[in-house]
């Protein structure tokens, strides 16, 4: 529900309504009483996101995706080095394996 901005030309009374947008808009100042209130064109609130998404990531800061790309490469590199160890006992199991046929 948006938040509407109200005035009273007469009394020169300003104040903020929370209303649903189907609801008809007031019409008697809350101050003076009078019948003349006008709504006005407020420029409305922010848009707010909650709750993880790709705007979190989007608008770092160059300090952290430096240190994001360098956590990066280091998980890349220690998966490298045990793709490598799990070949070399492929590599050592296929070799007995044939020594013994």
């Amino acid at each position: 529900m948006p938040t509407y901005e109200y005035e009273c030309p007469d009394c020169g009374y300003t104040f903020e309504e929370f209303q649903s947008i189907t609801a008809k808009p007031l019409k008697t100042c809350p101050k003076c009483k009078k019948r003349k209130l006008k709504r006005l064109i407020g420029a409305g609130a922010g848009l707010i996101f909650k709750g993880s998404g790709f705007y979190e990531t989007d608008y770092r800061s160059d300090g952290y995706k430096e240190s994001a790309k360098a956590d990066k490469d280091k998980k890349s590199s220690s998966s490298d080095s045990k793709k490598s160890k799990k070949s070399e006992k492929k590599d050592k199991t296929k070799s007995a394996k044939k020594k013994s046929d």
